[in-house]
């Protein structure tokens, strides 16, 4: 394994480590963990492709990380543009949240 791929994965590790502690990452860790620079995740935002912590535009929620880190699988595994990935991600989310409703609902009626 190159030294370059077993960085990624650390970075990969301390990301979800935070995220289990329900805090916010920097654009830096974020970029470095998902394997763009901070230029193109600056490009990103701008595009409204991945959006900042509300509180503070320079961190991530895990939500926006994970988010990003899915649309740029999308992109890369399916040779999907970036606004397409967008809104595939958008639709799976929206799929998501209603199989949980659904799921909610049907507990409810047991």
């Amino acid at each position: 394994m190159s030294e370059r791929t077993e960085t990624r994965m650390l970075d990969i590790a301390v990301l979800r480590a935070s995220f289990r502690r329900d805090v916010g990452v920097s654009r830096e860790q974020l970029a470095r963990a998902v394997g763009i620079s901070e230029a193109t995740l600056e490009r990103l935002v701008r595009a409204g492709i991945v959006e900042p912590d509300t509180a503070d535009a320079a961190r991530f929620s895990a939500a926006s990380a994970a988010r990003l880190e899915r649309l740029l699988r999308l992109h890369h595994d399916l040779e999907i543009d970036l606004v397409g990935a967008a809104v595939v991600v958008d639709l799976l989310e929206r799929m998501e949240r209603l199989e949980a409703d659904l799921e909610r609902l049907r507990r409810q009626l047991r």
